[in-house]
């Protein structure tokens, strides 16, 4: 545990240096895991603004990319307008992209942002126990998860929009 909050001081003195300095925060590039040496990504079901039921099995034989995000997180709204195109650019090739908001203030605060930000794609208020068992420990997180249910690619902070797409793109072409 020790050795966590190092880790989440760390990245705090770096955010802070980065935004004080006026840099733009760096963006890593994804590096996706070997199919055989995946995990199972976990189960969920959760209601999505509707009340509608949202499960992670009724997406299985699709690529999902699982995004943790919250209304006021920065790099979530630098992300959102990317994950809407990629929703619209690759949902006839098996691709969905699934919203999972960790805002305190439910659907109250999260519904506006939907309808301001013009998703075009399900969202779920997700919970602690949900975003403990995908490591949520910063937002954004972006996970990318195969046609096969099992996590390809965990991402923590800002993507690289350019190699992130290059992995959807890889992901909705294996076993095709």
């Amino acid at each position: 545990m020790r050795a966590k909050s190092v880790v989440v001081v760390a990245g705090a003195l770096v955010t802070g240096f980065v935004l004080w300095s006026g840099a733009k925060p760096p963006r890593a590039v994804a590096q996706m895991a070997e199919a055989d040496s995946r995990r199972v990504a976990p189960a969920f079901s959760l209601a999505d603004a509707s009340g509608a039921s949202v499960s992670l099995s009724d997406y299985k034989g699709r690529v999902v990319l699982l995004n943790f995000w919250a209304t006021w997180c920065h790099g979530c709204k630098t992300e959102i307008p990317w994950y809407v195109e990629f929703q619209e650019k690759y949902k006839s090739r098996g691709f969905i992209v699934l919203g999972a908001s960790m805002d305190d203030g439910g659907w109250k605060v999260v519904k506006p942002f939907i309808k301001a930000k013009k998703l075009n794609y399900p969202v779920v208020i997700a919970n602690d126990g949900l975003a403990k068992q995908y490591e949520l420990s910063a937002m954004p997180l972006s996970v990318l998860i195969d046609r096969k249910g099992r996590i390809a690619e965990s991402h923590s902070g800002v993507v690289d929009r350019t190699s992130w797409e290059t992995e959807i793109q890889k992901l909705l072409d294996e076993g095709q």
